[in-house]
């Protein structure tokens, strides 16, 4: 009879405690999957809201300065060299190396209009990439841009000038027809009008300008100094400035999300190998007599210890493929009602190997000492219970 037939029978005469180890190793694998896939859809659905809330990288033209002070007085402020950007700019910045990372490219023309005989700062901006950069925009009244000639106001512009939707403004020749006003959001915003990027350039008198252009991109995959570094390639006229406040959160928000999950994980099963050692030295200890006679009928003390350790290889096999299945199972039930999240579960092959080959590792090492305590046992005490 062959050792794995061993194994085999004596699994199928004590279904209790096999039953028992596989739960202990499902349970333990089907939580650490849950958690895993759970966190992997949260990381996805964390990058694609923070690549929508608001730009890491700024791009404005590169120009030289010169400032005379004296004495802690500014006398004159002069630049020169002004290099200007340009719409053909943003097709360039879709062919750098990690192009795939960037989620948002927003360009703005900033110049200056009169309103109701006061200069204001009017913003040219695409306002569907507008509107999803800055998704803490809310338009207390009106609705959004749909047509070229809309504009947006800001609060404390709307009140000070008593600009209400439906209102039409002339900036040099173009007319606008204001649909909205922003909500007050205490900074900038609310003392621009923004019109459309195309109607604003016609306006200034300056086809094709850009003044600056924001990009969002949440790079998960390479440090975001490559993707400054590679946007200042193809944009030698331009100075590319990462705002590495809002990446260092961005990222440190994702990666505390892993460890999470890494931590929870590793305690889970931790007890999931604790319920492996114990159940198997019950066995043993119970076994005593069976595995005497097998030792006076000849098996060696590797025989034994292989005898063990096929039985709990094959409970392990059992346990991961069990547990993977019922964790991502929990995963996709519970991932959108308990931690509110939309981006749909990954079933990953890796996860499913990993999930197996934890089980399979913790299995085997919570089972080595009740093999080696099983392959000591004193052969006559077989010949003792007779």
């Amino acid at each position: 009879m062959r050792l794995i037939d061993v194994a085999l029978n004596n699994l199928r005469r004590r279904k209790g405690r096999m039953i028992l180890l596989v739960l202990g190793l499902s349970i333990g694998v089907a939580t650490a999957v849950a958690l895993m896939a759970i966190t992997s859809a949260m990381k996805a659905d964390v990058a694609t809201k923070l690549d929508e809330y608001g730009a890491n990288i700024l791009i404005v033209p590169r120009a030289s300065g010169l400032t005379l002070s004296y004495g802690g007085v500014t006398v004159a402020s002069a630049a020169y060299d002004v290099s200007e950007l340009t719409m053909p700019d943003l097709d360039r910045i879709e062919t750098i190396k990690n192009a795939e990372n960037i989620s948002i490219v927003a360009p703005k023309l900033l110049g200056a209009a009169s309103l109701g005989g006061r200069l204001v700062l009017m913003a040219g901006v695409r306002f569907p990439d507008e509107l999803r950069l800055k998704q803490w925009w809310h338009i207390e009244q009106g609705m959004q841009p749909v047509a070229p000639e809309d504009a947006l106001v800001g609060a404390r512009l709307s009140e000070s000038l008593d600009i209400q939707p439906g209102a039409e403004i002339d900036i040099k020749g173009t007319l606008f027809r204001v649909v909205g006003i922003l909500a007050e959001n205490g900074s900038q915003d609310d003392d621009i009008l923004f019109v459309d990027l195309a109607e604003a350039q016609q306006a200034l008198n300056k086809p094709n300008a850009v003044s600056l252009v924001e990009v969002a991109a949440l790079c998960t995959a390479c440090p975001i100094e490559d993707m400054v570094a590679q946007i200042g390639e193809v944009l030698p006229q331009a100075r590319v400035t990462a705002l590495r406040q809002a990446v260092t959160l961005r990222m440190e928000t994702v990666g505390q999300l892993s460890r999470f999950a890494l931590a929870v994980s590793a305690v889970v099963i931790a007890i999931g190998a604790l319920v492996v050692l114990t159940t198997m030295l019950g066995a043993v200890a119970e076994r005593r007599q069976e595995i005497g006679l097998f030792r006076a009928l000849g098996f060696r003390q590797r025989h034994v210890e292989r005898v063990i350790l096929s039985e709990a290889a094959l409970v392990s096999l059992l346990g991961g493929i069990l547990g993977w299945l019922v964790g991502m199972g929990a995963a996709v039930l519970l991932a959108p009602r308990v931690a509110n999240v939309s981006t749909p579960v990954p079933w990953s092959p890796l996860l499913a190997l990993g999930a197996i080959g934890c089980a399979l590792v913790v299995g085997l090492g919570a089972s080595l000492y009740p093999a080696t305590q099983a392959a000591r046992v004193d052969p006559t005490i077989a010949l003792r219970s007779l």
